[in-house]
This record gives C-alpha cells, structure tokens and sequence, in this order.
C-alpha cells in the first residue's frame, strides 16, 4: 500500500527528509507522497519513516492503493534498479 497525508498536515517538513525513496514533496497546500515511489520503507526500514517522525499523526494507508508485502518488495527493487551508480 501506499502512504496518503491528510489535510490536516502543518507543513512541518520533518517526513519529506525521512522517506527514503523520496516520495514526499510540497504539495499545493500541504505534503503529498507519489504512491509510484511509496514502499512504506519496505527494502529500507522495519517501519515507514514518516509516519514515525510525524508529529500530527497525519500519514494513513491510502485505501486508493492497495499493495501486498511482496508488491511492495518488488516495487522497492525496480526503484533500487533504476538509481544511478555511485
């Protein structure tokens, strides 16, 4: 699945620095996350990241985006595929 940030976030860019995919960007009015980019830090960490550092508790499960475990891996892989060497 894929992370949504409600209305109700404060803009207080504390999620967008802790998503490893850099799937958080400023929004017309608030933080949005690009669900083509989103594996809730599957392949990263145990937990997504900015829900853990949210501090409004905005960030829920979009329900528009429904994705297994193993979506989520696949999805995380493909990313890793396509970053450019170091």
């Amino acid at each position: 699945m894929s992370l949504k940030i409600l209305d109700t976030c404060v803009n207080c860019d504390v999620c967008e620095p802790a998503c490893p995919n850099k799937a958080i960007s400023l929004g017309e009015q608030f933080y949005v996350i690009d669900p083509a980019l989103c594996t809730e830090c599957v392949g990263h960490h145990d937990e997504p990241q900015c829900m853990v550092v949210c501090p409004v508790e905005c960030i829920i499960t979009d329900p528009e985006h429904i994705e297994s475990h193993d979506q989520l891996d696949l999805k995380y892989r493909h990313l890793m595929a396509m970053e450019p060497a170091a």
